[in-house]
């Protein structure tokens, strides 16, 4: 049965509002354009190769730790409030100067999700928007999805349909339980909303950038090696949250006028 609105309570806004800059610090006027037409870039270079070797170790100390309590390779999900590594790289000046092009000087970082896909791995993650999940409006979050593993075909890169974002909420059905979908939510055919499917391959430490109404989703990692990927949601401060989502947030860059976003200082230790 199809779905065209996960939150009809809400009366949100979903549609993909046009990046307006003409005046970038860090991104061309040309990837701002493309960024515009196709809802994505990628890969840019953030990390160097020492740096996010020593993330991906607080990473794997981080893994360890849950699986020990009996949780999975997904469960470290708004750890941001938490974990001053997480932190870290929400407030990387490299990463905010990419997101600030695309959404302005003040930065809300609202939500962070490592995606890890163990080697032989039968989950995947079906076609989808992000921006029809949460309870936000206007649809203005741009994800950052950093490589902490090299992210190739083989072991379940992210792929994206080009300009599927510029169709607003597109209808979805819910997952059936054989997809073993990591999310609950399936577009299907979604090829008919753009252009030929993109797979996000990048070296670790590499990153990419989408906007919320994007489609996309994963394979399962089929190979012997592990790709794990860390999200990290930012708006500007006009976007609103319902249910209590702007209790976990961290003002990145700049300010909130407002005071509707709850600034989580940088937590102590791990």
């Amino acid at each position: 049965m199809a779905i065209t609105d996960a939150h009809p309570d809400l009366n949100r806004t979903l549609q993909y509002f046009p990046v307006e800059n003409e005046n970038p610090a860090t991104l061309s006027k040309a990837q701002i354009q493309r960024f515009n037409e196709n809802g994505f870039l990628s890969p840019l270079d953030a990390l160097s190769d020492d740096e996010i070797a020593q993330h991906r170790e607080y990473f794997n100390r981080l893994m360890e730790k849950v699986l020990a309590e009996g949780g999975n390779s997904y469960s470290i999900n708004g750890w941001h409030t938490r974990s001053s590594g997480i932190h870290d790289l929400t407030t990387d000046t490299r990463i905010l100067d990419y997101v600030q092009d695309l959404l302005g000087e003040n930065l809300i970082c609202w939500g962070t999700h490592y995606f890890c896909k163990l080697p032989g791995e039968d989950k995947q993650v079906s076609w989808h928007q992000d921006a029809s999940y949460w309870p936000l409006s206007p649809s203005k979050t741009v994800t950052v999805w950093l490589a902490i593993d090299d992210a190739s075909v083989e072991n379940g890169a992210m792929t994206v349909i080009p300009k599927s974002h510029l169709h607003g909420q597109i209808a979805f059905e819910r997952s059936s339980t054989e997809e073993k979908n990591v999310l609950s939510q399936t577009v299907i055919e979604p090829e008919q909303y753009g252009d030929t499917p993109v797979p996000f391959e990048m070296k670790a430490g590499q990153l990419s950038l989408h906007s919320d109404l994007l489609l996309h989703g994963s394979e399962p990692n089929t190979s012997d090696r592990r790709r794990c990927g860390l999200t990290m949601r930012f708006v500007p401060p006009e976007v609103k949250a319902a249910n209590n989502w702007n209790q976990r947030a961290i003002i990145a860059r700049g300010s909130d006028p407002s005071g509707h976003w709850v600034h989580n200082p940088r937590p102590k230790g791990q």
